[in-house]
């Protein structure tokens, strides 16, 4: 069988791609089971020009940074084509892969999450101090 691979984007205008490693494993709570396609699990940011990245979880962030793959991988997509001659009755089918973008670099996460505290709670405390010293210089 021949399978050929096409690529529509042109030579180095591929569609740059980076593969996420995480030590350990990323369960989904069971209320989201049905739901894995598409579910946002965290937000991935680089906050400066470095090479340094971001993964906030819930309440939790890791720190990464990017590392170069020995060798580049493709991301393919599967097309497989059914052609029926009539004459002869027999089916033949033709796959196609067609390069929708290459893999050069992936982010590794590989020290342990550091909590983080909600905003919200911080805000509270900051206007309970700020309240407290108000109510401290009106008995003064």
């Amino acid at each position: 069988m021949q399978i050929r691979v096409k690529c529509k984007c042109g030579e180095g205008k591929c569609r740059e791609w980076a593969v996420v490693e995480l030590q350990g494993v990323v369960e989904a709570q069971p209320a989201f089971q049905d739901r894995l396609q598409n579910l946002e699990i965290g937000v991935l940011c680089r906050p400066s020009s470095q090479q340094v990245y971001t993964f906030k979880v819930g309440y939790h962030e890791l720190t990464g940074s990017k590392v170069a793959l020995k060798k580049p991988i493709l991301v393919l997509h599967k097309t497989k084509h059914t052609h029926t001659d009539v004459g002869t009755h027999t089916n033949s089918s033709n796959v196609e892969l067609q390069v929708i973008g290459i893999i050069r670099h992936r982010i590794l996460f590989k020290t342990r999450p550091k909590p983080l505290i909600s905003k919200p709670q911080l805000a509270v405390k900051e206007k309970a101090s700020a309240t407290g010293a108000v109510a401290s210089n009106q008995t003064a």
